[in-house]
């Protein structure tokens, strides 16, 4: 980890290290003066490739380089303004030389995010090296520090998105199997899968996976806010009827676009746990695990939420045997591709793949999860979440 306090003694320790030439722009109107320029870098020993412009508007369109060499004075251009427009158009590292002396116009540069202030006719080969040398490794010591800033602001923001997206079950029964898993896409960014399984003081448990269509940053907050609704719906004891025509409307309000739409399942065990309602909004059927697993029905399978299309979200009763598990999933598990190639895991792989997982046992979650990755040579491409609810008599 890169701190900027410790900047003075990396850089003692020698000058920039890389065996390229240092690619330097020099914005100087006098011919004279930038002969004397060449002069001195010579004279340092620096390998330089120079490119020499008069203008600030020559300078902008050519800031591709290591260092910015920076008159005061040009034609059109002067003093301190000349400064922060350069750096307002995202110029490198930069050292004003120029003519005109003074401590306070140094250090309104330096304020103004130079590297250094020089001054001509007070400038030898040494002077000017080192400060080319040591304004370079500043500047790349600040530019980790971004780096590294950004990174822990994006990490901090991947975790409250988290947290929101897949919270932990509230459910109280200890007899009720409750397991959830969930893996990011490729770039490690979340995106919009969620999930949530609630127990209901009546002794019900309601579980929901879902996926907004899309993935990166504003489908997670979408679906963070999806899934926040939904609990505190359930919490309100609104029917589970009404629950995702009510989560629709959330939809339609927060979608910044009329083209997102999302899908969803969800389950209602009822307090006895001998049966249980399935909604199936455009989602993937769940499996019934057994041996061997099966999807459940079908025939009652609504559109997704946010399409505008006739429809709504008919239950369809299923009554369960004595002991049973239930696994839903996001189709970034059904989308895995096999090795390098195009065919992907669909249905079928993925029914094998959970009925190896259950033959051996163990944490059944992340045996699905790394047998598929595995399967698929890597990380996934989309997110994928899954949930399984069992009872055992």
């Amino acid at each position: 980890m890169s701190d900027a306090r410790t900047a003075p003694d990396d850089i003692r320790r020698g000058p920039v290290t890389s065996s390229a030439p240092v690619r330097l722009l020099l914005v100087e109107d006098d011919e004279g003066d930038a002969i004397l320029v060449r002069e001195h870098l010579a004279d340092a020993g620096l390998d330089v490739d120079l490119v020499w412009v008069r203008t600030l508007d020559e300078a902008i369109d050519r800031l591709h380089v290591d260092l910015v060499l920076l008159d005061l004075g040009l034609p059109d251009a002067m003093g301190i303004a000349a400064l922060e427009r350069l750096l307002a158009a995202d110029a490198p590292a930069v050292v004003v030389l120029t003519g005109l002396s003074g401590t306070d116009i140094g250090l309104a540069a330096v304020a103004a995010g130079a590297q250094d202030y020089l001054v001509k006719g007070e400038v030898d080969g040494e002077t000017l090296g080192r400060s080319v040398r040591y304004a370079i490794q500043r500047r790349r010591l600040e530019d980790t520090d971004r780096a590294l800033y950004r990174s822990l602001v994006r990490a901090e923001e991947v975790n409250r998105l988290e947290r929101a997206l897949l919270p932990t079950p509230s459910v109280l029964d200890q007899r009720l199997e409750v397991r959830v898993g969930y893996r990011a896409g490729r770039d490690g960014v979340l995106g919009g899968d969620f999930y949530d399984v609630v127990e209901r003081p009546d002794g019900s448990v309601l579980a929901l996976v879902g996926d907004v269509c899309g993935h990166g940053p504003d489908e997670a907050a979408l679906g963070a806010t999806l899934r926040t609704a939904w609990r505190t719906l359930v919490l309100a004891e609104v029917p589970t009827v009404d629950l995702l025509g009510l989560l629709e409307r959330v939809l339609i309000s927060e979608r910044a676009r009329p083209e997102i739409f999302t899908t969803v399942s969800m389950l209602d065990v009822t307090p006895d746990r001998s049966s249980v309602d399935l909604y199936l909004a455009g989602h993937p059927v769940p499996l019934l695990l057994g041996e061997p697993s099966t999807l459940l029905p079908t025939h009652g399978r609504g559109r997704a939420l946010g399409i505008p299309v006739p429809g709504g979200w008919a239950p369809v009763r299923l009554e369960l045997a004595p002991s049973w598990r239930i696994l839903l999933y996001t189709d970034g598990v059904l989308e895995a591709t096999i090795g390098d190639g195009s065919d992907r895991l669909g249905k079928t792989g993925l029914l094998r793949i959970v009925d190896g997982a259950v033959a051996a046992q163990g944490d059944l979650v992340e045996r699905v999860l790394h047998d598929v990755r595995e399967l698929h040579g890597g990380d996934l491409v989309d997110d994928a979440a899954v949930v399984v609810l069992g009872w055992r008599a």
